[in-house]
């Protein structure tokens, strides 16, 4: 039996679920994510009353969590994972669950670009945990490199929110391992995500940040430090600040301001070495 349909058929289906998200560059009009139509996600699925099932192109889990509990600017873009399936347990006396399978249609190799992910969320009171692993298969690479010739992306987060008042904070800490696992949480700007062009293999990331209501505007901030645990040493700082306004409650616009400063070579959202700004102006719509 194919895997979706069994995956389904686990749900008592009482209503749908669907996405279709894309980034659309103002100045170039141009579209994102290597010109992809919907390159942010595209899904469509079942919900019902055990959990929710969605097939398609979707964020990978370390992002979800990353968006649901750990950062202020809600993650950007993050990473997604073709042909997937994604399972959402629905959640008992706090506790969630869930797990992801996704197959690159494009790789010649069987197992090429296969990603396999799981989570659990806790909420208690003002208190949400999400942790998430996801471990994705590289097509092997030629010639063999001093790690091998496998260099599979192995990502692991820990996040978490926290209400007080008004006011949350926000606190992440990510542990990457392999080619392509170290996108920064959101480098050139919070509602943005792109890939450093010298990449780590092997680093750790922390993000702490905050959000604060004010009547139908919310102030936002943020920092984060990565460790490249290479030989390179190749680590990254950001700082950002910026506002939401929401217009209705399908409508906001946003303004964020960030700073990135590179250190020993890194390129995250610039040249090597040195550092890069953003200024960002937006709105969204949720249909």
């Amino acid at each position: 039996m194919n895997p979706a349909v069994l995956v389904v058929a686990l749900v008592v289906a009482v209503g749908s679920a669907f996405a279709q998200s894309a980034d659309q560059s103002a100045d170039q009009s141009a579209a994102g994510q290597g010109g992809l139509l919907f390159g942010r996600q595209a899904y469509a699925g079942l919900t019902g009353n055990h959990g929710t099932v969605t097939v398609g192109r979707q964020h990978d889990l370390d992002t979800i969590a990353l968006t649901e509990a750990g950062a202020p600017f809600k993650g950007g873009t993050g990473r997604q994972v073709d042909n997937s399936i994604n399972v959402d347990g629905r959640q008992v006396r706090g506790v969630s669950a869930g797990a992801s399978w996704g197959a690159d249609a494009r790789s010649s190799t069987g197992s090429g670009n296969r990603a396999l992910g799981v989570s659990v969320g806790v909420e208690h009171g003002p208190l949400t945990i999400r942790a998430a692993h996801q471990n994705r298969n590289v097509a092997p690479v030629a010639p063999a490199m001093p790690m091998g010739n496998r260099l599979d992306a192995k990502n692991s987060i820990l996040a978490a929110n926290l209400r007080f008042g008004s006011a949350t904070a926000y606190a992440a800490y990510s542990v990457t391992r392999g080619l392509g696992s170290t996108p920064l949480f959101n480098p050139d700007d919070p509602y943005s995500a792109s890939m450093a062009s010298t990449l780590s293999t092997d680093s750790r990331d922390v993000l702490v940040g905050l959000a604060l209501p004010c009547g139908p505007a919310t102030l936002l901030a943020s920092y984060i430090r990565k460790n490249d645990r290479d030989l390179a040493n190749r680590d990254a700082n950001q700082f950002a600040v910026g506002a939401s306004y929401s217009l209705t409650r399908r409508t906001d616009f946003y303004a964020s301001y960030s700073r990135i400063t590179n250190r020993d070579g890194a390129g995250y959202a610039g040249p090597r070495g040195a550092g890069a700004s953003a200024l960002n102006l937006g709105m969204r719509h949720g249909f």
